[in-house]
């Protein structure tokens, strides 16, 4: 009776390693980790390279850096503001394609500690966010990505 049981857990856990593919799943990862950034950056802009007023208005009034003895205003809201637009849309399109992936994930972890000393409350959501951040620095953004192919093209061994 045992044993069965261990034959049809092995034959079912066959079938998840199958659906759960290491490309497969590091490329969700990759896709799960853009959205948030990206949607929160198209919000920043009013067209190319100009920063919506709400924007500004967002990092000169209302968000704040919770650090001990604080909150504190953010250091020049304006370009604050700016670089965090610019980040907000740039890694999470690295990280669809796949191109400078681990680059884009460091700096959208980064980005999700500036985030969370901004709202501390949202720590459940961003520590998945972290999670997978950390997910794709350490496991790179397996063969479905621009950077695998151009591993490959070079003779460069797979990360």
């Amino acid at each position: 009776m045992l044993s069965s049981v261990a034959r049809f857990v092995d034959r079912v856990e066959g079938i998840v390693r199958v659906i759960a593919l290491p490309s497969l799943v590091q490329l969700v990862l990759r896709f799960a980790l853009a959205v948030p950034f990206w949607k929160s950056g198209i919000l920043k802009w009013d067209g190319f390279l100009r920063l919506s007023d709400t924007a500004v208005t967002l990092f000169t009034d209302e968000f704040m850096l919770h650090l001990p003895g604080g909150p504190y205003p953010f250091p020049a809201p304006a370009v604050t503001a700016f670089l965090s637009g610019c980040a907000e849309v740039t890694f999470p399109v690295l990280l669809v394609l796949g191109l400078a992936t681990r680059f884009a994930a460091l700096g959208l972890l980064f980005m999700t500690l500036i985030v969370e000393l901004t709202v501390p409350d949202g720590w459940p959501v961003h520590i998945t966010w972290a999670a997978m951040a950390l997910a794709i620095i350490a496991w790179g953004p397996g063969r479905v990505s621009l950077d695998f192919l151009i591993r490959r093209a070079l003779g460069l061994p797979d990360l």
